[in-house]
């Protein structure tokens, strides 16, 4: 049994308290200018913190069912700052989740995989990934993409992005159901399509697994850690809202924030994989994120809309329409043949520097 030490380093431990700790400082000192940095620091501390804890379930649990839990986990942050989001916004916030899913969508297919194809190919020259689980993975990925994001802006019975009611109610059914799908596919019925290569290392001889005792303290504090960045997500939601205001940025710049902020501590486990040589994991953290992220997003703010009223646009524009197309064009042939090297992490990294660009210089 390897020290607690070893998989929950003091920092994991203080970093969910911390969060608790700042809001409770927040609600003392509410109304004092200054304290909503206070409360961003322990949003940010509370994320790294989660997805750490959430790594430690991973591992003990081991794969597919260890990107299952990051992807379940970050989706939980990332809902939890959209439906806070929502509520103080009201309806002037009905594209947040349009833009947050696009963005984390962009992100992970030209961002992470891309980045994680570019470092694993300049360490290893050429990677391998078993063929099956990602073909099924970017299939269903792709008709949940459309189905959210395209759709919505070709639908007669609603003008503009929006679905109708009863619209909406179908495709946030199907989209919960074809996550189901894909869960059960991916750790019950096929599971195999989603194990390392026969041909990567394990990292076993590295890092041993951790203890049930390790485990169990990671799955408490991830549990404060999300509630953590739940209370917070909506004390800040005002604050940033007036930042992006106040600078006059583009509205779709605290869906790229939100994202940005979830994404990064998954992104960074995703490339040290690649760079291990464990370029599955890299890609069932990506492209489970990616399912995920919609997955159980769209349920949840559909769900929300339909019992406030409020309208939930959906369809993304023209120009992001044409660019969403490219990336899943790209990433099916970048991802063909079950070997990469770092050419097409290249391309995908263009892709994402061209998105970041016209995002902010439409």
């Amino acid at each position: 049994m390897s020290p607690t030490g070893n998989h929950n380093p003091p920092w994991t431990i203080a970093l969910p308290l911390v969060g608790i700790a700042a809001l409770v400082l927040a609600w003392l000192a509410r109304g004092i200018p200054g304290v909503t940095f206070v409360l961003v620091f322990g949003l940010i501390g509370s994320i790294v913190a989660a997805v750490h804890h959430a790594e430690v379930i991973a591992h003990r649990l081991g794969e597919p069912f260890g990107t299952l839990v990051l992807a379940l986990a970050v989706t939980v942050i990332e809902v939890a700052l959209i439906v806070s989001m929502m509520l103080g916004g009201g309806e002037t916030a009905s594209g947040l989740a349009r833009d947050t899913v696009y963005a984390a969508v962009m992100i992970i297919l030209n961002g992470l995989i891309g980045a994680s194809l570019l470092v694993g190919g300049r360490k290893h020259h050429e990677q391998g990934f078993k063929l099956e689980g990602i073909n099924a993975a970017l299939g269903t990925l792709s008709v949940i993409v459309t189905f959210t994001l395209i759709l919505p802006n070709y639908s007669a019975s609603a003008p503009g992005p929006v679905y109708t009611t009863g619209q909406l109610i179908f495709v946030a059914i199907v989209t919960l159901l074809l996550f189901v799908a894909f869960t059960l596919f991916q750790t019950v019925r096929n599971r195999d399509y989603f194990l390392l290569a026969d041909d990567a290392p394990t990292g076993k001889g590295h890092d041993s697994t951790p203890a049930n005792r390790e485990a169990l303290l990671s799955l408490c504090l991830l549990l404060i850690a999300l509630v953590a960045v739940v209370l917070s997500a909506k004390a800040i939601s005002p604050a940033i809202e007036q930042l992006v205001t106040a600078l006059d940025a583009p509205p779709a710049t605290v869906g790229i924030l939100i994202a940005t902020i979830v994404l990064l501590p998954e992104s960074v486990a995703a490339v040290r994989a690649a760079h291990a040589n464990q370029l599955q994991k890299s890609l069932n953290l990506a492209v489970g994120s990616a399912i995920a992220s919609i997955g159980l997003t769209v349920p949840t703010v559909a769900l929300l809309a339909v019992i406030m009223g409020w309208p939930l646009a959906l369809g993304i524009d023209a120009k992001a329409t044409v660019l969403l197309i490219l990336s899943l064009f790209v990433v099916s042939i970048s991802l063909r043949t079950g070997r990469t090297t770092t050419l097409p992490g290249i391309v995908h990294l263009v892709i994402f520097a061209a998105w970041v660009f016209l995002s902010f210089v439409p």
